[in-house]
């Protein structure tokens, strides 16, 4: 525990006596939690024998799923999506701002090249490279919030402005705060490093009982399927590129050998540990990521794209308070069909990202970390999506080029990227490079994810046996496998949105932790202050 922690505590329980990995037990060598690596991998290895068994029913089940939790749940999603903002923006200005995540000698472990480079890898990266050029395009052709299309000029605002909302603030709220609560829990509490230390202040000592296994597993289970869904659109971009280029036929075949092969690499990856595999690779992949963008900046419409930013920009804060917002939308399509989806998904990737941030972000203060995790992607992604986006719409309202508008019209989003690329000098180059980043991206997430999902099934032991990381990496893969094998992509997002509905609730709860730990340790610093200057 820290020096703050023996203060007189009035707000908490009783300090714990709870050591990291006293409830693990130990067969053939391993360090696992039980019974949540027990119940989380039995079900998992269950899930992938019954969906591969029975594809057909799966498929089936999976097709259903999806709509009915985006039309029923979308009020939860949004509502809980929007609680997150406020609370991250109300933290920036409030005086809990000034507290040191470790405390107050703490010291960054990582420059912010290294810090930002791993928050994108990990964020969204594949995300980005996957709807960069799609969402704007179809955002732009079918606007929401009832605007005409035949207005060109209203629909490309808010076509940008849309695609912005869902890559902006409140998805990195939705990281922000589960990495917020781990690193405060565990950096200043001196608590595992799980998700269930985060309840500590509402449940004392019975995280570490039946609560906390459920809690655990729960986050098991959104970052394995949320992170699934990633690689899932990474492999079906990944397969596009490599039929456009060099005429591999899109196959499931296809679709699993490359996932079998990028798994396979990661494990290499995650042997080698977060500084030598994720650091490097992470950092690797935002010099391609930049590189490319900068390249499309100046082969593409360059002053469009410049100027757009902080046009798309104005637009999307004019437009923020009517997308936020579901009570009386005639958009249903686009708010169950995109929002819905995207907040659930994000909620269900924040255990992995959220921990992962958590690990890298020792020693910034609370300010610093939330407006770096919450204001600076949101900047960048802004950027990224006029730079892609941007001139794929240019390409067809300016231009009267409509590869992409064709695209989006026969929904193979995967072939957006290059088809958007064949218009600019150098296609097949920018296409690899496009196949490479993707690939990459799709290495450091599936690493990052082992670890973190290792870190949660061994009881927040951060140095646990490679071997379990070796298991989570290899099961990542597999369900991957199985969801595009049981229903594609759709099943991919029925998955994500399943795991992400009863997260969400654990999130909100998480808000209000959050609160109570900063609150109490910023009355131990005031007490501590006062009592050395008398």
């Amino acid at each position: 525990m820290s020096e703050a922690t023996s203060e007189p505590d009035v707000d908490f329980p009783a300090e714990t006596d709870y050591e990291v990995g006293q409830d693990n037990i130990r067969p053939f060598g391993l360090d696992i939690h039980n019974p949540v690596f027990v119940v989380s991998s039995l079900v998992v290895v269950g899930f992938v024998l019954y969906a591969l068994v029975f594809q057909a029913q799966a498929s089936e089940f999976f097709g259903w799923l999806r709509p009915w939790l985006t039309n029923q749940l979308d009020w939860l999603f949004m509502s809980a999506a929007n609680i997150f903002v406020v609370l991250c923006l109300a933290l920036i200005v409030s005086p809990y701002g000034s507290i040191r995540l470790g405390g107050e000698a703490a010291e960054p472990e990582f420059s912010y090249a290294g810090w930002f480079a791993m928050l994108f890898a990990a964020g969204m990266g594949i995300g980005l490279m996957f709807f960069g050029v799609l969402e704007p395009m179809t955002h732009a052709l079918y606007p929401p919030l009832g605007v005409d299309p035949a207005d060109e000029a209203a629909a490309r605002s808010i076509g940008m402005a849309a695609t912005i909302f869902h890559w902006g603030l409140h998805p990195w709220a939705i990281y922000a705060i589960v990495a917020l609560a781990l690193a405060f829990f565990a950096y200043n509490r001196g608590l595992p490093l799980t998700i269930r230390s985060a309840f500590f202040p509402l449940l004392g000592d019975r995280v570490w009982g039946w609560p906390g296994h459920v809690i655990d597993t729960l986050a098991v289970f959104a970052t394995l399927f949320g992170l699934a869904t990633s690689l899932g659109f990474g492999a079906e971009q990944a397969t596009a590129g490599l039929d456009y280029l060099f005429g591999i036929a899109q196959t499931d075949t296809t679709r699993v050998v490359l996932i079998v092969v990028i798994t396979a690499i990661a494990l290499v990856s995650v042997v080698a540990g977060i500084d030598a595999g994720v650091k490097r690779l992470s950092e690797l992949n935002m010099i391609l990521a930049f590189a490319l963008m900068l390249f499309v900046i100046i082969a593409g419409p360059t002053w469009l794209i410049l100027s757009g930013a902080l046009d798309s920009a104005i637009a999307y804060a004019q437009a923020l308070p009517a997308l936020s917002n579901f009570v009386g939308r005639e958009d249903q399509a686009f708010m169950h069909g995109w929002t819905t989806f995207y907040w659930a998904w994000w909620i269900s990737w924040s255990p992995f990202v959220g921990m992962f941030i958590a690990r890298v972000s020792r020693g910034r203060t609370v300010r610093e970390f939330l407006i770096c995790v919450l204001l600076i992607p949101t900047a960048v992604s802004i950027l990224w999506m006029n730079a892609f986006g941007g001139t794929a719409i240019s390409q067809y309202f300016d231009q009267g080029l409509t590869g992409v508008a064709q695209a989006v019209s026969d929904w193979t989003p995967e072939l957006a990227l290059f088809l958007m690329a064949e218009n600019l000098p150098f296609t097949a180059i920018v296409s690899a490079v496009g196949i490479v980043l993707v690939l990459v991206f799709f290495i450091t997430s599936s690493d990052s994810g082992s670890l973190v999902i290792d870190t949660i099934t061994s009881g927040g032991k951060t140095d646990a046996p490679v071997v379990q990381r070796i298991f989570w990496c290899i099961f990542e893969g597999l369900v991957a496998i199985t969801l595009l094998i049981g229903g594609g992509l759709a099943a991919l997002q029925a998955a994500a949105i399943a795991t992400g509905f009863p997260f969400a609730i654990v999130l909100l709860v998480m808000c209000v932790a959050i609160v109570l730990g900063l609150r109490e340790e910023r009355r131990i610093l005031v007490a501590a202050r006062t009592a050395a200057a008398e």
